[in-house]
Order: C-alpha cells, then structure tokens, then sequence
C-alpha cells in the first residue's frame, strides 16, 4: 500500500465529529417571546440569570422536549413555571439540556456559572485587556446561558448588568437605557431593553473603564440618533475617522437603499482581543482595536481605507442582517454576501471606483478562486459542515458579494433597488434564506431566476473558453463562448450557470466601437451578454473593422476567461482600454504570460530576458500623467506570488519567486531614471489628509521607492536610494510613508535594515496596534532565516499567542505572506504551523483552524513538498483531544 493509499484507509474511518446538513433543517419548536437576563459581572464567577418565556410553536408535537444549547456552563438553578426542577426532570451533557414535555405555554429561569477569565476562546463572555465583552456569532451564546442558540430564534431582550463601579464604571448592552442604580457594596447596575426582534448571535455585553466620544446623525425622517465609541482612555484621539465614516455610511444607505436607522443611539466598542474584524450586535458594534482606531501618525492609507469599509459594513448589517437575518447557519451569505457587496459599493462611491473594484478582485483571484479549487471548496450557501466557524470564508463573503452584484447587472440598478425594496418590506423582523432573497428579486422585477440559482448550491470557478470571428465585407463580428465548471468535492457534474458578461469592442485607435447585436435595433459602444448554455454564440452587425474584444467589463462575473489575445493585443489594451479595470486586467494578463514563461526558463536554468515591449507598456503608464495615480501604482504592481501559484498546474516557490524579483530588478533598472523622477513630484511636505488624491499620490510615491531600492540592492555600493528611503522613514510625519519605507527595508540584506526596525519598534512600542504592523512586516521578510527571526518574535514580551491580532499577524503572515521561506524544501515551515497550530488549538480553535489552511491544497506542490505537507496534515489531524474546527480542516485537506 502507498504512503496516499494509508491516509485514504484512515480516512475512510468514521469521523468522530458530528456532520450538519442543510437537508436536516427542522423549524423550531419553541418560540421565545421574551428574554430576561441578569449578569452579576466576576472575573472568574460570573452568575448569569435568565428568564425566558416559550410557547410552543405552530406546527410542533405536543409532547415535543425543549432542547436548549450549552457549553462550559455550570449550572446553578433551573426552574419551570417558578417550581425547581429536580435532576430526573431534564437531561444534561456537555452540549445540551433537554427537558421533556415542558408545557403550551411556560417561563423557564436558569441560572448558570461562568469564569470569562478562562475564555481564551474568546466566544461568548470573555476578559479583554481588563474589560468584559462578549462575542456571540455563530454559536457563543451558549457559553453564557442554557438557550436555543440558532438564528431562527428571534425574542426581544431586557438585560441588566451588575459590575464593581470602580473597576467598570461603563456597563453596555444592546437597544437603549431604561435606568440605572447604585448598590450598597460598591457595584452599580444598569438596565438595556432592545425593542427589536433579535437572535441570540446579535447579543451583546461589554463592561470597563473605557472613554466615549460622542457625535450625532439626522435620519432623513429628522431624528437625531446620538453616536458613542467607546474605547480606552490612551486612544480617545484614534476615534474621528471612525464616526465621520459612521456617518458617511448613515447616510450612503438612506440615500442609496432608503434605509433609516431606527434605535436613539448607535454605539462602537474597540476590543483589543477579538477573533473577528467586527460584530454588528443590534445598537453595540464590538470591534477590533485594528478595525476602528486611527491616527495619520499610527494608521496607514490603508488602515483608514479599512476602517472606513468595515465601519460601512457593520452599520449596513442594521438592515442586511439584523432586521432580516438568516433563517440558518447555511444561510450566511445571505447576510454577508449582500452586506459585502452593499460595502464594496459604498467605497468605490466614497473613493476611487476603479481602484476598488481592483482590490475586490485581488482578494477573490488570490484567495477564492484557490479555495475555489482545493479540499475546502463549498457553495456560497453550503449544505454540510462540522463546525460553521469555518465557512466565514472567502467564498462565502467575497464569492457572495459577487453573486450579488452579477443579480444587480442582470436587473438593473433601478430594478435591483426595487427587488431590496421588497425583500426588506416582506421579511423585516423575520430569519429568512437566500431563496427568499432571489425570490424578492424575480417578484419585483417579474423576471425568473431559477438558473441563477445555481450560484448558491454549486462550488468552483466557472471557466470560460472564447472564439471570436470578424467578417470584413459583411462589417459583423461573432463570439462564441463554452462555459465549464471543474468538479470539486463532492460534486463532480455541474450546471450551467446563469453569467452576465459586459463586454466591448475596440478600434484600432483605442476607442470603442460601436455594434448593434443581433435580434436588436440599438448601436451600443458596450453590451451585456447572458451566458446560459454549456455553448453560446451571439453576432453583432455593422462594427467597422476588426475589433479587440474587451470582455468581461467591470470583472461582471467571478469566472476564468481563456482568450487567444496576443503578448501585443494585451499590451494594446493596457494602454488603451476604456475600461479601467480591463485596462488593468490587461497589464496583469500580459505580466503572468510572461512569467510563466520566465519560471519554466527558471527551472530549466536558463537565461531570463525580459521583453523590450513590456518594459515600453511599463514606461508608458508610469508616464500618462492623464490616468489615476492610484490605478497607476495598481497597474504597475506585478501580480502576487500567490496568484502566480494558481497559474501553475505544480507550484515551484522557489521559481516563482526568483522570477517576480528578477522582473522587478529588471524593471528597476531599465525604467530608472523615470522611477526617480515620477518619486520626487509626488514626494511633496503636505498634511496628512485621508482622500482619493493624496492617497493615490502616496502609493504612487511608495511604488516608485520600492522599485528604486532594487538598484541599491542590486550594487551595495551604492547609497543613494537606501539614503532617500531612510530619509523617509525618519521625517515621514505620517504612518503610510514610515511603513512604506521601513517595509522596503525589510525585504533587502542592508545595514539599516535592523537599524529602522529597532528605531520602529522603540518609537512606538506602547501601541498595540503599531506594534502589530512590525510583527507582520518582519513575518513576511522574504530573507533568508524568517523562520528562526519568527521563533525568535514568539519570545519577545510583546508577542502574545493568546491575542488573535497577534497571532495572525505573525504566524498567519508568515505563513500566507511569505511563500518562500514557509515553503523551504526542508520541512521546517510546515513544522512550525503545525506546531503551532496544536497549540493555539488548546487555547483558541477558530484562530487555530484558520492558520491551518495554509496547508489544505498540499497537492500543488512538487512531490517532497507534498508529502512534507502531509506529514503536519496528518500529525494535526491524529492528536488527541482536537477541537471539531480544527479537526474538519485537516480532515477535509486530507480527503481533498
């Protein structure tokens, strides 16, 4: 038997972990009317108390048990209908308490026992940085509170909350005050009522000594919803961007979607412990410090961008999520998927368009489209798991967005706006799927959408093969375009799907062409093709010369498009293209073309030339003074080493990597004088201000220095860039400038490497999230001896396993981010996540679980790599005692 042979027969074995299916979905039933609960806030004995009254639901057997959700609980008291409930009455293990047949009609109170200080999961109640705060999505509810802990189960909340004064001065919950006191024995208390429907995933509870600052909204309807954020004394001067973009996305979805905030105060809390970017509890948004703070001298163009979206995002939640939720865990995308797309357009509104779709694309092609094709892939609405922590996935939020968007091309964006009209109308206050949503949709636009469908229940990367034929006399142009979806675990054939696809036709001049396509009487310069069939082909009349086919505008589709354009056509329609992601998507389609070239020339050890022509496309859009800097710095920046990896059927890092920078020196050097010079007009002393403008200017700038220091890396002897980028690092009197300059050093054996490094970490070492950013930086130093300056982090006082920021930003940046160093040909990288892995496993399995998916596409590498990979893989999966999150990624990356 063969070594692959043996994993597959331990595989085959029963898995010990329970599998949920979509399928099994049963409606509750108990309905909850009401809930009650009582915190007595202890650092290591929190008391909880609740009252919840139920009825039995509609539909439900009469003698059907109440099924309540529960774990690390003590359980203190439990009585029904006032009478306590001796042992015999109920059923209790690790996971559950079952009563059999409670009653039509009764009021349960339970009363259990919690130590927060012990929560190093971070789910449910927890100890942050002396404070209390809570993190209930997808299923930490039940480590406060015996209860039915899914999302169909929506009640409304009064909490009270009781805490030591001194130490918690400010005690928070969902929904709006309704009173306050003082107690005898120095704790204080205060009473929250939330007047919304809720589930119990969108509760929240933080407690501390925290600071507010404080703004205003006036809705469209005139009221005035007051802001709070809430967050440590030290960083109360980090909160202005914050609640001006609060306010910007208020707004954005009144004008935009017609929806109004209805609760008399919104509220933001930075933790500094977190696993996730941000939670959207109804009226009590719990955030990562990293997500919320900012300041130009801590906080990069970047960080603001970032903050600007998810602040965006978690306030659109209000509507695209808490007033209507999902019905189930399998529904997410209904809610995040919508939510991200409602993001994506808010950003590209408030700031560059093009440029925004470029980053939205950046992020499916590198890391959906690869999940998309390895042991992890699922539908955007899966129908099986083991664990739902881990589908917050790529496919599952950015895939979503796009499923979303391809429905907005397909009705419009005025038939869109009126299909949302009616799916918030219709469900509002109700937990719902994403057939509802689609359903909306076709009824508002009397349009039928069951193709489309396809898009939520079918996993992978539709790819799409093109033929086109122009006839001179007859002045028309046909297309013809197969469309094939790969099998991918556990579905081999696939349906058509339903894809719109804009596209274009060019003139030998560069400016598009106008066309009237077939069955229609309208000339149009773009048109949206409806791809539905396995094989489709359309033809369009009176189109003057042979075109060049810009297809796929606007990336209208998540899809894989296979053309036969030329090195010549791609480099034609990089500086020409109308439009603007096309015109970027053609620089990058023309740079990987010549890459892989490159690699297989690397791995025959080989000479490596760089096409002249390529060099003239670079110095041509480095020189448009006509284009956006901030698409111009994009279009300048080869594609990642991650992409590239996906572009090969056997990934060799080591290639991979020696040709990008092989490019880049390259690059560097024949475009020199014009690197210099592009730098030194937009290396201007102006105040830090967070816009399109200047921030396109800075990455410009930032762009040109990195390509500068490939001259003085490649001569040591020389200093002049290495001067011009220290200079920078030391007068840079904003974060994105000092971190621009202290990464390029990182990346380039030089004397001041570890000079700027110290100087950094010395500057700024009593802010945390600061003192993220040099973790990450030095993780993804593509150095020789990472690995050994990693170990060697773990060790400094700062670092902290238990800290998911911290965590992620060097473990998880090593390991993602720096590909050939975790990939070294010895085993070393692949040793240490797996270390590593086991144990955050004992501490924090979601963090654990997400880092261990650097490993789950094995299978692309060279056969060493694989069976080095595969060793950890089954190391991780074999260990005693694995929590179901990690246990269902190593499985699934082993079965894959």
């Amino acid at each position: 038997m063969t070594e692959l042979e043996k994993t597959d027969a331990k595989l085959s074995q029963p898995a010990s972990e329970k599998m949920i299916y979509l399928s099994e979905y049963k409606k509750p039933d108990y309905q909850l009317d009401s809930v009650e609960l009582r915190f007595e806030l202890h650092e290591t004995r929190t008391r909880v108390y609740s009252r919840l009254a139920f009825r039995r639901a509609p539909g439900a057997k009469t003698q059907a048990p109440l099924k309540l959700d529960g774990s690390h609980l003590e359980l203190q008291v439990l009585k029904l209908n006032g009478e306590t409930l001796a042992p015999d009455r109920y059923a209790l293990d690790d996971d559950q308490l079952v009563i059999e047949n409670p009653g039509q009609s009764f009021d349960l109170e339970v009363e259990t026992q919690i130590n927060p200080q012990a929560n190093t999961a971070l789910e449910g109640l927890y100890l942050s940085s002396g404070m209390f705060c809570t993190q209930c999505e997808a299923q930490g509810f039940r480590r406060i509170t015996y209860f039915p802990d899914r999302p169909d189960v929506m009640s409304r909340y009064t909490v009270t909350v009781v805490a030591d004064k001194q130490k918690y001065p400010i005690l928070l919950s969902n929904g709006n005050k309704l009173e306050a006191g003082e107690l005898d024995n120095g704790r204080h208390w205060v009473k929250w009522q939330d007047p919304s429907l809720k589930p119990s995933y969108l509760f929240a509870l933080v407690a501390g000594d925290l600071a507010c600052q404080e703004d205003s909204f006036t809705t469209m309807s005139g009221r005035e919803v007051k802001l709070q954020l809430f967050t440590e004394a030290e960083n109360i001067h980090k909160c202005d961007h914050a609640l001006m973009s609060l306010k910007q996305a208020m707004k954005w979805d009144e004008d935009t979607y017609g929806r109004e905030y209805e609760l008399d105060i919104y509220m933001i809390v930075a933790v500094n412990d977190f696993n996730m970017g941000a939670m959207e509890n109804k009226g009590l948004n719990v955030f990562n410090a990293s997500c919320v703070l900012a300041s130009p001298e801590t906080a990069t163009d970047q960080d603001y961008y970032r903050i600007q979206s998810i602040i965006a995002h978690e306030y659109f939640h209000n509507w695209s999520g808490n007033r209507v939720t999902c019905r189930d865990w399998f529904q997410l995308s209904l809610k995040e998927g919508f939510t991200v797309f409602r993001d994506q357009d808010f950003s590209a509104d408030l700031n560059s368009p093009a440029v925004q779709r470029i980053d939205d694309v950046n992020v499916l092609r590198a890391h959906q489209f690869a999940e998309d094709s390895g042991p992890m892939a699922h539908p955007i609405r899966p129908d099986h798991y083991i664990e739902i922590s881990n589908f917050y996935t790529v496919t599952v939020y950015n895939k979503g967005a796009e499923v979303v968007r391809m429905l907005c091309h397909i009705l419009g964006r005025e038939g869109f706006r009126k299909g949302t009209d009616l799916y918030f109308s219709r469900h509002d206050g109700q937990a719902v799927t994403t057939d509802d949503f689609v359903k909306a949709m076709e009824d508002a636009n009397d349009v039928e959408l069951a193709q489309f469908r396809n898009w939520y229940s079918q996993a992978g990367t539709p790819e799409l093969v093109v033929d086109e034929n122009y006839d001179a006399d007859a002045r028309t142009y046909s297309l013809t375009i197969r469309q094939y979806c790969p099998p991918t675990p556990g579905q081999v054939d696939k349906k058509p799907f339903h894809i719109p696809l804009a596209i274009g036709l060019l003139g030998s001049n560069g400016k598009e062409l106008l066309s009237t396509q077939e069955n229609t009487n309208i000339a149009k310069s773009e048109h949206m093709l409806a791809l539905t069939k396995p094989e489709q082909h359309w033809s369009f009349s009176g189109v003057e010369e042979k075109p060049m086919l810009s297809l796929g505008r606007g990336f209208s589709a998540p899809v894989k498009m296979s053309l036969s354009h030329s090195d010549e056509a791609l480099a034609f329609m990089f500086a020409h293209d109308t439009d603007e992601f096309n015109r970027w998507d053609a620089g990058q389609q023309l740079a990987i073309k010549i890459m892989l070239k490159r690699i297989d020339d690397y791995s025959a050890g080989e000479a490596l030339p760089l096409e002249p022509m390529f060099i003239e496309a670079y110095r041509s859009t480095l020189n448009n003074r006509t284009l956006d800097k901030a698409l111009v710095a994009q279009a300048l920046s080869l594609p990642s080493e991650s992409y590239l990896a996906d572009q090969c059927e056997i990934v060799d890092v080591d290639a991979i990597h020696g040709v990008r920078q092989f490019m880049r020196q390259q690059l560097a050097e024949a475009l020199a004088d014009d690197w210099l010079r592009v730098y030194e007009e937009n290396n201007v002393k102006i105040a830090y201000h967070f816009n399109a403008q200047d921030m396109a200017q800075r990455s410009l700038k930032n762009l040109c220095l990195s390509y500068l220091m490939e001259l003085d890396s490649l001569d040591q002897n020389k200093a002049e860039h290495r001067q011009r980028c220290l200079r920078q690092f030391q007068q840079g009197d904003n974060m994105t400038d000092v971190l621009a300059a202290l990464s390029i050093f990182n990346q380039h054996a030089m004397p001041e490497r570890q000079q700027v490094l110290d100087a950094f970490y010395n500057k700024w070492q009593h802010d945390r999230q600061v003192v993220e950013k040099w973790f990450a930086i030095q993780a993804a130093s593509s150095l020789a001896g990472a690995l050994k300056r990693v170990r060697a982090l773990m060790q400094h006082p700062a670092f902290s396993i238990k800290n998911p920021n911290l965590a992620r930003s060097l473990i998880g940046r090593f390991c993602a981010a720096n590909s050939v160093n975790f990939h070294l040909s010895d085993g070393s990288g692949y040793r240490f996540l797996a270390e590593q892995v086991l144990a955050l496993d004992e501490l924090n399995p979601q963090i654990a679980a997400r880092l261990l998916q650097s490993l789950s596409r094995w299978r692309r590498f060279d056969p060493a790599r694989q069976i080095l990979m595969r060793e950890q893989l089954e190391r991780v999966a074999g260990h005693k005692g694995l929590s179901k999150d990690v246990y269902e990624i190593a499985s699934r990356s082993l079965e894959g």
